[in-house]
Formats: C-alpha cells, structure tokens, sequence
C-alpha cells in the first residue's frame, strides 16, 4: 500500500501484513502496468490532459511529525489540482494535512506559495490555497459526475511521481465501488490520524500507474474532468471520488473544516446467520452518547434513519449508511426505527458534532513535551470520566519532564500544575507562561498527572536552559607537535625492537617546534634525559602528561632519533591551545542547531588562515529548519544576511535580530571543506 511517503495502517496491524502489503504494492507494477494508448484514443488524451495540465502542480511540503519531545519537521512532495480561479487547491489529507509550509510549482516550473485551508483525516482530503496578493485568476480543473463512471472506462492519472515533473498514465476503471478488504478492516482499516478512511470511502480501482507523489493528484476521464483523487496503491490504484471530494473541498473551504453529525455509535453488516432483510446491526455503544441517552443498546438491528430505510448486509454497504449518519442535521432530532429481538421499536435521538480523533498536537519546548486536548473518543479509549486534562504524546530524553523524579511519560494526562488544575493545552501554555515570564533559569515546579489508575505528582523544572560559559581549564605547557607510540612491531621493524617512545606524526606550522626543527618520523626517546616507556597505543598519554608538569615559556631538551642520527634538540613549550569543549556556545532555538568559536585545532585541521572568521557549527537537531536547510556538523558559517560573522558574539547577536524581525528567509554563507556556498533557510515562525 503506498501514496507520497508511506501510507500508515492502523497501529493493530502486525509487521507481518503490512509488509505483506507492501510487497503487493511493489509487485504490482509488473502485474497491472499502464496501457498502452491505441491511436484512436491519443486525440481525447491530448485534449483531456490539455484541459487539466495548466491546473496541475506538484506540491513541496515541510510537514510536521512529533517525536521525542519535539515537533520534526521533514520534507515530502505530492500532487494536487486548482480547483477555483482564487486559487485553491485539492490533495489529499496525507500530503498537505500536516504542513509547516507550502509550495506549489506549475508545469510551467512557476513556484508559489501556499497555505492551508482545511483538512479532513476522515476522507484523506485537504485543500490548501496559493498566495495571491495580486488577484490573479488561475487556470481550474472542472470535477465530472464520479457517479457516472462506469467499469471500462478510460481514466488517465495526473501527478507529479518521485517529486519528477509532471506526468500522465493511462487505465481503465477496475472497480467503482472499492472497499478494503475484511482481513484488513479486521485491524482497523486504513488510518489517518486515528481516523479509519474506509469508514466513509469507497475508491475508484484502476489500473492507471500511480507511484509515490501520485497523491493527491487528479483521476481524470476523457473529458478532461476530474473524477476522483488519487491516494493508494494495492496493486491497483486507488482514488477517493470526485464527487465525494468536491463536497468535502467545499465545506473545507467554506468553513475550513467538515462538520459532521454523530450518534455515538457503531455498526456492522448484519450477521451472516441472520434471517433479517433489512437493517444495519449495532455493535457498540458509546457512553454518555446521544445514542445511549436514545435507549438504543449494542444488539439492535436499526432499520431506518428518519425516513430513510437502512439495508447493510455487506462490507461494502457500510460507507452509505456512515455517510447518510454525517450528513444529518446537527443538534436536531432524528426518527430511528430499530428491531430489538424481532420486535420493531422507535425512538428519537438528537445528534451532536462529531470531534475529531486527534486533536493537535503541540511541542512545548520549556517542558520536554509533546501534547494535545483529549477527545471525547480518546477520553473514552482511556477509560477517562472526562476530557479534562492534557495528554503527553511524547517525551525528550533528557528534557525537563523526562529528567523529573518521578519522569512524566508517554500517555500520561497532565491535570495540575503549580496549584492550578490544567483542563486543556491553552491552559497548560497560559500556566507555563507565567512561571518562565521572569524567571531567569528553570523553575522547579510541582506537577500533578495521572496514570491509567494512579495519581503523581513530581517535580519539574520548567524553562530552558541557557548553554554554560565552559570558562577556562588550567593552561598547561603543551609541545606542538602530534604523535603517535612506537609499538613493539614499529620498533622490530625499524631494528630496535627494545626502543620505546613517541614518532612525530605533525609538527604545527609557525611553532617553537618547527622553529626548533622537528621533523615529521623524528623518533622522540626521552624528555630531559627521562626515558619515554609508551610502547604500546593505549600509553598515547605519556608524553603530554610528562609536558604538562613544566610551566609554559621554560625549554625541554628532546632526545631524538633521526634515521641513523641521535640528536639533542631544545624545545620551547607554550601554553596548550584552547580545546573545544573550553569554546563559547550558542545555541539557536528557533532554527534547531549550536554553533561554537574556532580552535587553534580546527584551523590546523582545515589549513585555515589564522585570519580566517566565523563559527564551527557543532550539532544540527534532525527535523530542525536548519537540518531541512542542509546544514551541517563541522560547517564554516562564514555570513549571516550578508553579515560577517566573527565569532560565537556576533552570531548570537545576529540569530536574536532575526527571532525579532522574523524573515521570511535566512541566508547563511557557509565553508564546506574546501567549497563556499549558500544555504537558505526558511522557517515557519509561530506567531508573536
């Protein structure tokens, strides 16, 4: 089962069927490829896709996971159609539903931004909107009747595949009313966040070939209209239809979202053993819902929805009666006709809003954290009494929440802190804004959370923690030179094998030891007549430990062994250089990455001019904006916006004019071995 990353399953599923999936997937090709168009077909081919090209883009996203603590930020690409002259674009849930940020290229190859509108996990359908200060009109792509479609026909899919430039296949219609199958709805189906999309849809199959970054992208007929979304592969492709996706696009950009009605229920087809003609059967009862507070109980056969009948004796029945169910009226009074035991009964139940599965999850960085509101269905998941609460989603190893005593866990509710009961995420931001809003380090702060049955309380210091000056460490005379030991099967081959010491592997350029002459293969046996002993490479110490003992500016008299020569050679020793961990730091938040001053060490290493500025970068966070930017340990940024950057001073100073302005861009100039070149970051800031 594929789509422009990796189209996730429902958490139930075993390793073993899923990557049975996905070798059905990767087989496919071989077994269903793209027709081949026959001449008389190429002139409604060309006309059909003439009519859709000029609204068709590949889409580039930054989208957001949450892990370990922390919002991730990973690029993947996708396929989607304009469907307004404003502007709007339709794709699929899975592409643009966890954006951070949009950009949306034509055939042509112009780039442009855009943001989100509205998404539906529930049918994996998004809309996302192109940026358009000017008022420009853009080209559209009209949607067909899905309903007309019928099993033969030619359809083409549209898309930009592998993120490569855009592309049409070839196939004809398999099946228009594709459902999963049971062995895989038996573990929940096909998921979008927690939502199973087999629940209301019911695919077009063809056998047009769709890869990674099909999705999204339109299934076309050969009137140039849109008849459906493309989103899976199972062996044959898949696509939500049109008219299914055009409604939900519609609500989503009227509303920005998919108001449902819900009865706080679930069904399934009637049981084979059944006698029954008619009706749908209740399989579970959700409590406190409206169906509960109506008498219906799990059992009931409901046979009509007001004046609706209801008949589901197959799988592939279900997404009617669930479509039928969310369209009702919210909060209005419906008419159900039930059988409980062969006897028929009526009631009346009032519907309410359907939520969401899962709400948004947000990173809290002077906690550790990830988290998000509970549900009413996750509240019930979770045997709660309520919703009150905020659910930990995960945790940073090392983090403020993670290092408390007891630490906080994945799936534990927070309910109280520093006194105050916490009942959502905008109350736990609120609270977590008063304690750091003065506070000068992380403030210990008494936290209450719940697990499963047990009620803690700990203790966790909330904040970030600023990076440490490191200060100095104790200069200590050093000689400049690097060494390696004389092994015992160095020291046989060249001869000696009783010899024991250091050979000189470098000598720093512009030292006293250069100055004294030392030489690269110089044999060093004994320091002030004191015989070196190292002999083996765990005693690579001996040496810089004898040196340390005398104070920098005093001279040591080296005895060398130089081929066939022994010499005496006088040495100044200087003070040992800086080391990198004794470097200033600085950390960026914002961009995710820590950047340090330039060591005498680094610029031997690298050859660098004693002139030559800027700073070491040290870490780059993965899923950070600057990890997206290609940033990496060990660059050389060399400018900031055009500025120079002399050392960790002058970057942090720049780094916090930016976290100010909030650009939309940030540009360093960066020295990669021995290549100078840009990197343009661009994040996504939240808001002030």
């Amino acid at each position: 089962m594929q789509c422009s990353r990796c189209f996730h399953v429902r958490h139930g599923m075993p390793r073993w069927l899923a990557g049975m999936l996905w070798l059905v997937a990767a087989l496919a090709p071989a077994v269903v490829g793209a027709m081949d168009a026959p001449e008389s077909l190429r002139g409604a081919i060309e006309q059909a896709v003439d009519k859709v090209r000029p609204a068709l883009v590949r889409i580039h996203v930054v989208e957001t996971y949450y892990r370990e603590g922390r919002e991730l930020k990973f690029e993947a690409t996708g396929s989607g159609v304009v469907i307004t002259p404003e502007g709007h674009v339709i794709t699929n849930h899975h592409v643009a539903g966890h954006a951070k940020q949009l950009k949306c290229t034509f055939a042509d190859k112009e780039e442009i931004e855009a943001e989100l509108v509205g998404t539906d996990p529930l049918t994996d359908i998004a809309v996302i909107k192109l940026k358009n200060e000017s008022g420009r009109v853009f080209p559209v792509a009209a949607f067909g009747d899905s309903n007309a479609i019928k099993v033969g026909d030619h359809v083409l899919a549209m898309g930009s595949p592998m993120s490569l430039a855009q592309s049409v296949t070839l196939g004809i219609v398999s099946i228009t009313e594709m459902t999963m199958p049971s062995w895989i709805e038996r573990w929940g189906g096909i998921e979008q966040d927690g939502e199973n999309v087999g629940a209301l849809v019911r695919w077009i199959g063809h056998d047009a070939q769709i890869f990674g970054g099909n999705s999204g992208g339109p299934l076309v007929n050969l009137q140039g209209e849109i008849v459906g979304i493309n989103e899976i592969k199972m062996g044959l492709g898949g696509a939500i239809p049109g008219n299914l996706a055009r409604e939900v696009a519609q609500a989503l950009i009227t509303e920005g979202k998919v108001r449902r009605a819900w009865m706080g229920l679930e069904v399934q087809p009637r049981l084979k053993h059944d006698d029954g003609e008619a009706g749908v059967l209740v399989a579970n009862i959700y409590k406190d819902s409206p169906a509960e507070s109506a008498g219906l109980k799990s059992g009931d056969l409901i046979l009509a929805v007001g004046d609706t009948p209801i008949d589901v004796r197959f799988l592939e029945q279900l997404p009617d009666f669930n479509r039928l169910v969310s369209a009702l009226p919210i909060g209005e009074a419906v008419e159900i006709r039930y059988a409980r035991n062969g006897r028929e009964m009526q009631t009346s139940l009032i519907t309410v809003e359907r939520e969401p599965y899962q709400p948004k999850e947000y990173e809290l960085k002077e906690w550790g954290l990830t988290v998000r509101d509970i549900s009413f269905m996750l509240a019930r998941e979770m045997k709660r009494k309520d919703t009150d609460g905020v659910l930990v989603t995960s945790v940073r190893p090392g983090g403020p929440a993670g290092d408390a005593k007891p630490g906080i866990q994945r799936d534990d509710v927070l309910v109280e802190v520093g006194g105050k009961p916490i009942k959502s995420v905008r109350a736990l931001k609120e609270v977590t804004e008063e304690i750091v809003r003065d506070a000068s380090s992380p403030t210990p702060t008494l936290t209450g959370f719940e697990r499963k049955t047990d009620r803690f309380v700990t203790v966790v210091k909330v904040g970030i923690t600023e990076l440490q000056d490191p200060g100095l460490e104790v200069k200590k005379a050093w000689l400049p030179v690097e060494t390696q030991v004389i092994s015992r099967d160095i020291a046989e081959l060249l001869g000696r094998p009783e010899m024991t010491g250091f050979r000189i592997t470098s000598v720093y350029a512009d030292s006293t030891a250069e100055k004294a002459g030392l030489q690269v293969g110089d044999l060093i046996l004994a320091v002030d007549g004191e015989k070196m002993t190292a002999s083996a490479p765990e005693h690579y110490e001996e040496l810089s430990a004898f040196i340390r003992q005398y104070r920098a500016g005093t001279t040591a008299e080296l005895s060398i062994r130089r081929g066939e020569e022994d010499l005496k050679v006088p040495v100044e020793l200087v003070s040992a250089p800086k080391l990198a961990r004794e470097m200033k730091k600085y950390r960026d938040d914002n961009f995710e990455f820590t950047v340090r001053d330039v060591t005498f060490f680094d610029r031997a290493k690298e050859q660098w001019a004693e002139e030559q500025q800027g700073v070491l970068v040290d870490q780059v966070i993965p899923g950070g904006w600057a990890a997206l930017a290609q940033l990496a340990a060990s660059d050389l940024i060399l400018e900031v916006d055009g500025q120079p950057i002399a050392d960790v001073a002058a970057m942090e100073a720049v780094m916090k004019a930016i976290a100010e302005q909030q650009p939309k861009a940030v540009v360093f100039k960066v020295l990669r071995r021995i290549r100078t070149f840009f990197i343009e970051l661009e994040p996504k800031w939240d808001a002030k």
